[in-house]
């Protein structure tokens, strides 16, 4: 069995609008200009060194922006344009989420798990609903569409709809897989968190965590639900996957990512006793240290060759105390070979760095014949869509741009280019 990365290809809309509470970058950066064109050419630029290390790489679409017929449900008559820009007059905020690129983040597309776990052998995904954010809230009914046709074979794969709002559920973000090889059976592992009076939100709950481990039929024996700490989340870790990282039998983890960091442990080498456990401490590298530079936001995967790879954002080879730190840990003879970073500014300074971008995915052969190949890359294919990005992407959006007619047509006719140019129709 292999993994096969789905990462999210960073839409004609990418904008900084602030639109996320508790993502320190988002908010950080709102009100910025933003550069969609580079954004996803930075994101073809990830994929193409995945591709290069010897790893299967496919790709997930922009979804339509702006989201017109979600604006129509708030009164908004007329034309899309005149819904559009009475949304703008009356309800920016409206307008602004039906602009928002953030399906570009693929890891929030759903949860995954693969066939060696389940009842029913298949592979299993929940498309996540997202429901924390409006802005987000949005996704699921494209993200589901999407999903159909990239698994529509049922003998390999089972496709769960999102959950019921107000069940929050953001997807692979939180949840991690341990096992001794993909293609063994693994420890899954949920993280949810609980919100505070007067603090930043949990965004997993515990329910929607352990609804999607009964519905993917998982051995309850070989599952975990493990809290997030509090003092992650309030550091900014909106995500498990901003404090802890996993690939096979190695966890990479910050000390103060859990609850009961020592039970998570025991779980872990109860259930995978080959795993080994990368904790850093926080007396190296803080929580706000490792959100700021987005160390465990990182792609931990296994080359072809043998032995791991992490790939980091810039962000953790300019932070003092992560480079001291990333430099020791490959200076020995551990598991991860090398560390590599990669330019993904755009999507840093909107939150999300390189395990936010992609889906992962364990398949065989056999499940892998099964997907539809419109969301498989090679090389021709990435450079063909490396020429369309610089053709039709905008080159920048400033925050009063949003409100702008030429816009949302340039917006528009950006994504009608691409679904032409990969093979798919409205």
């Amino acid at each position: 069995m292999r993994e096969i990365n789905f990462d999210g290809l960073v839409g004609p809309s990418h904008n900084y609008a602030g639109l996320s509470f508790g993502n320190r970058a988002s908010a950080g950066h709102a009100g910025e200009i933003s550069r969609p064109r580079a954004a996803a050419i930075q994101g073809l630029g990830k994929m193409r060194r995945m591709m290069e290390l010897g790893l299967r790489q496919g790709i997930l679409l922009p979804h339509e922006r702006p989201l017109t017929g979600w604006l129509r449900r708030f009164g908004f008559t007329g034309p899309d344009d005149a819904v559009c820009a009475a949304a703008w007059r009356n309800e920016p905020g409206l307008l602004r989420a039906a602009l928002s690129a953030s399906p570009m983040w693929t890891a929030n597309a759903a949860t995954v798990s693969p066939a060696p776990d389940t009842a029913d052998g298949r592979c299993h995904l929940s498309t996540a609903n997202l429901s924390s954010m409006l802005h987000r809230s949005l996704e699921a009914p494209e993200t589901t569409r999407q999903l159909g046709l990239l698994f529509a074979s049922t003998d390999h794969f089972a496709l769960h709809p999102a959950l019921p709002h107000g069940t929050g559920d953001e997807g692979a973000a939180n949840a991690m897989r341990l096992c001794a090889h993909h293609g063994a059976p693994g420890l899954e592992i949920f993280v949810w968190g609980e919100t505070r009076p007067g603090g930043f939100p949990a965004r997993q709950s515990r329910v929607a965590s352990a609804a999607i481990a009964r519905r993917h039929g998982l051995d309850p024996a070989r599952t975990l639900l493990a809290q997030q700490s509090d003092a992650a989340i309030q550091a900014g870790a909106f995500h498990n996957d901003v404090v802890a990282v996993a690939n096979e039998s190695v966890l990479l983890v910050h000390e103060q990512a859990f609850a009961d960091q020592q039970q998570v442990y025991d779980a872990i080498l109860r259930h995978v006793p080959e795993a080994t456990i990368l904790e850093v401490p926080a007396a190296q590298i803080s929580l706000e240290d490792a959100v700021r530079s987005y160390l465990f936001n990182a792609q931990l995967v296994t080359l072809p060759e043998g032995g791991m790879v992490l790939i980091v954002p810039d962000e953790c080879r300019k932070n003092g105390a992560v480079a001291a730190w990333l430099t020791a840990m490959t200076g020995g003879n551990g598991p991860v070979r090398r560390v590599e970073s990669l330019n993904l500014r755009e999507s840093m300074q909107n939150g999300g760095g390189p395990a936010c971008l992609r889906l992962r995915v364990v398949v065989d052969e056999a499940a892998e014949a099964a997907l539809d190949r419109r969301f498989l890359l090679d090389t021709a294919r990435l450079d063909g869509l490396a020429a369309l990005i610089d053709d039709r992407w905008p080159e920048r959006i400033a925050p009063d741009d949003l409100g702008h007619a030429d816009l949302w047509a340039d917006c528009r006719a950006a994504r009608q280019t691409l679904l032409g140019f990969l093979g798919f129709t409205e």
